[in-house]
């Protein structure tokens, strides 16, 4: 066998229910299952990196054919990687409240129906519900003797709407996810929700662009959080030379007594155990009072980069661990909602999100908001539609006049590298000066 230094094997089965429905034809409802392992050996230089279906963990001769498939795989590679030490420990999965598994899919559907029929309210004419469910049992077992298991169960739920009039569409969206259980029941309102906006859009007016004060909302402003400083923090960007924040470990990067943090413990849509090293996770840092402080890291990236803990590498089900986010967020300051308001103005309040870009590389970014409120003289005024947030990530944080002290968290799902992990993202409410708008309006 060729030089083995390091080898894990992550282990994942099971299922994920499905169920979707477009204007109150439920399209597709079923559940598929699914048995995956990951093999890795790290040898004389790099990776040699293995996906099998079925593979029995318990199995010494099964576990050491794949040890040996996968070092003459790393025996051909030519870089040479390291592997920092890192802490062991598994945290405790939160309880279910009501396990999804207990529910048969007749009843989700139909509550699926419930909230997608709610979203059609006068004015609407397409809606769309889609609710997604995950079972997780997932065993890690690597060279050094590390070995762990836990079961993981999410499901949540998105419903859109669709208003047309005069020639002009508009669109509302809602969405709801858990990671303690079932989250169907109850629900009615938002999908309301999502019609009702849709709805407003479609006499809003068109937003003027400029650059003016602008306050963000939880979620406009946690996009921006994981999108423009998360990704930017994350060890492989930065060990390959993309991202704005490489070599700023130090540095003011920010407004005074801005926190920006990743924490994997906390009990949101992106909370993990265990990362898929079998690294024990713990609250990381990035930015502490405008200072860049740490780097996200998997054990690869902190023995190349350094500036920061492992913990933070995660995985789809057959695929290879890479550098992740998971729960990423301002922390919260102390100015109150309706002193945001007051010392914005006049300028623009900017809810939800439509999407966007960003480039880490360059530091720039464009997010596109779900609508917004002109603010005159301190108070919401007009509503507005079709504006956006442009800018460069570093002059924004630097921008920041006010944070506020209600920060809210938005569950979803990140992608990178052909794979999608679940995470939240949040804020409070912030304030931005200098703000670049984007919009239609003359």
């Amino acid at each position: 066998m060729a030089e083995v230094r390091y080898y894990d094997i992550r282990c994942v089965r099971g299922e994920v229910t499905l169920v979707d429905i477009d204007n109150g034809v439920v399209e597709s409802a079923g559940t598929s299952f699914f048995n995956k392992a990951v093999i890795r050996v790290l040898g004389s230089n790099g990776w040699g990196i293995l996906t099998r279906d079925h593979v029995d963990i318990d199995s010494k001769r099964e576990l050491n054919s794949l040890v040996e498939a996968a070092s003459r795989l790393a025996a051909v590679t030519q870089d040479r990687l390291g592997l920092a030490d890192a802490p062991r420990g598994v945290l405790p999965v939160p309880p279910l409240g009501e396990d999804p598994r207990d529910i048969d899919l007749e009843e989700k559907t139909r509550l699926l129906a419930g909230i997608e029929g709610a979203a059609r309210v006068l004015g609407v004419g397409n809606t769309r519900a889609r609710y997604t469910e995950g079972i997780d049992s997932v065993r890690f077992l690597d060279s050094s003797g590390n070995e762990y298991a836990y079961e993981a169960v999410r499901s949540g739920f998105s419903v859109i709407a669709i208003a047309s009039k005069n020639g002009v569409m508009q669109m509302g969206s809602e969405r709801d996810h858990i990671t303690t259980g079932f989250n169907l029941r109850g629900k009615h309102d938002l999908g309301r929700k999502a019609g009702e906006v849709a709805v407003s859009l479609l006499d809003a007016k068109l937003a003027k662009g400029g650059t003016k004060r602008a306050v963000l909302d939880p979620e406009l402003a946690g996009v921006f959080t994981h999108e423009a400083v998360g990704h930017a923090s994350e060890g492989d960007l930065v060990r390959e030379g993309a991202s704005v924040l490489g070599g700023k470990i130090g540095e003011r990067i920010g407004c005074e007594g801005l926190v920006i943090v990743d924490d994997p413990t906390l009990h949101e849509f992106g909370f993990i155990p265990v990362d898929a090293e079998g690294v024990a996770v713990q609250r990381t840092e990035i930015i502490r009072d405008g200072i860049l402080s740490s780097y996200l890291h998997n054990r690869e990236t902190l023995a190349a980069v350094g500036n920061g803990i492992p913990g933070h590498a995660r995985a789809e089900h057959g695929a290879p661990p890479i550098v992740r986010m998971s729960n990423t967020f301002i922390e919260n300051g102390d100015a109150a909602y309706d002193e945001i308001l007051a010392e914005c103005k006049d300028g623009i309040l900017l809810i939800g999100s439509r999407g966007g870009q960003v480039d880490p590389g360059r530091g720039v970014f464009q997010f596109n908001a779900e609508y917004g409120y002109l603010v005159e003289g301190g108070e919401t005024t007009d509503m507005v539609r079709d504006v956006s947030l442009s800018g460069e990530i570093l002059s924004t944080l630097h921008n920041i006049v006010l944070v506020g002290n209600d920060r809210k968290m938005s569950p979803g799902y990140c992608g990178k590298g052909g794979q999608s992990v679940p995470v939240s993202d949040g804020a409070p409410h912030l304030l931005l000066e200098n703000a670049t708008i984007g919009g239609r309006g003359e």
